[in-house]
């Protein structure tokens, strides 16, 4: 996903007056410039750092779901919406088959050593933000034993 991308759906929604759609999506585009001004790349976005950033962002809102309370219908219903948007733009994840094939084909070397830690750290460079990091590390502890 790329940072014009984001902007020409916000500004589709703003034509469209879809306030909902409108707010989330203006959410992702701040959050997106926020890190690229913090990694000095305020121009040129790369879209990795876009897929990242939406991912996060999909993480937050989520747990924002999970700890509000049940009797608060009005922040649930808008907190669900603002998800929905969201996962609209997540980046398609890595299933746990795809990663035990990457791990098992690219990083047979270091899962030869069963050391856990030293196969996250490898293994954590090359598939971040292409797989969920729980699923990465439930490969990783099957593959060990």
């Amino acid at each position: 996903m790329t940072l014009e991308a984001l902007q020409k759906d916000m500004i589709a929604a703003m034509k469209a007056r879809d306030k909902e759609r409108k707010d989330s999506i203006s959410a992702l585009v701040s959050a997106v410039k926020k890190v690229a001004i913090d990694n000095g790349c305020r121009d040129n976005v790369p879209e990795e750092m876009v897929d990242s950033v939406i991912l996060k962002e999909i993480k937050s809102v989520k747990e924002q779901i999970d700890t509000c309370p049940a009797d608060r219908t009005d922040l649930l219903a808008q907190y669900q919406a603002r998800y929905d948007v969201f996962q609209e733009y997540a980046p398609k994840l890595l299933s746990a088959e795809e990663v035990e094939e990457i791990l098992t084909t690219k990083f047979a070397e270091v899962l030869a050593t069963k050391n856990k830690g030293q196969i996250m750290k490898s293994v954590m460079a090359e598939l971040k933000g292409k797989a969920d990091g729980k699923v990465i590390n439930q490969v990783v502890a099957k593959l060990c034993q």
